[in-house]
């Protein structure tokens, strides 16, 4: 296990991080869409997001247990870097949208691992939360002209962003308020 987060945790993380940017999408409406609007061709943000994705690989292989790719370990450590310069050098396309893509992924590893094997039932609202985004992730990374159609989707009515929004805000106070129905541990 190279993760600790416990499920209490990561509820609470993902709650508040939905709550933040859905909060700021609320109250700053036009500017968070004109921004979601920007993002997908932002060169700026997509060095920025593909160097977290890079350094946040090369830590895991650092750290994981390998298996029997073991022995691959110092080619791999040796190969993200050159990776990272050669994406961000030639892939100048939605480069922001796939690096959102791996880091959604990424991130999807450690929120599923703290709900391994729990069997509360509101451990459910966090795997298909965290299940829901590893899909539109994965069309991120190989198909990346579908964020900019979903962001265009999603920005095209008032009311279909305010619903969008609400639904955020309202999914986050739901998943900080499992918290409360989550077990004690023994003391």
């Amino acid at each position: 296990m190279i993760y600790s987060l416990k499920l209490e945790t990561a509820f609470v993380l993902v709650g508040v991080l939905l709550i933040a940017m859905t909060g700021l999408a609320l109250f700053k409406g036009s500017a968070a869409q004109g921004w979601l609007r920007r993002l997908p061709r932002s060169k700026s943000w997509g060095i920025g997001l593909l160097s977290v994705a890079a350094v946040w690989f090369f830590i895991l292989v650092v750290k994981m247990d390998l298996g029997e790719f073991t022995n691959w370990r110092p080619t791999v450590l040796v190969v993200t870097p050159i990776a990272w310069y050669l994406t961000w050098k030639y892939v100048e396309e939605f480069l922001a949208v796939r690096a959102l893509g791996m880091l959604v992924l990424l991130a999807a590893e450690p929120l599923l691992e703290s709900a391994y094997l729990r069997p509360e039932p509101a451990a459910q609202f966090l795997r298909a939360w965290v299940y829901v985004w590893i899909v539109f992730a994965m069309f991120w990374v190989g198909t990346p002209y579908t964020l900019r159609d979903q962001i265009a989707w999603l920005t095209r009515g008032e009311s279909r962003w305010r619903a969008t929004v609400l639904f955020g805000l309202a999914y986050g106070a739901l998943l900080i308020g499992l918290t409360l129905t989550l077990p004690k541990p023994a003391a």
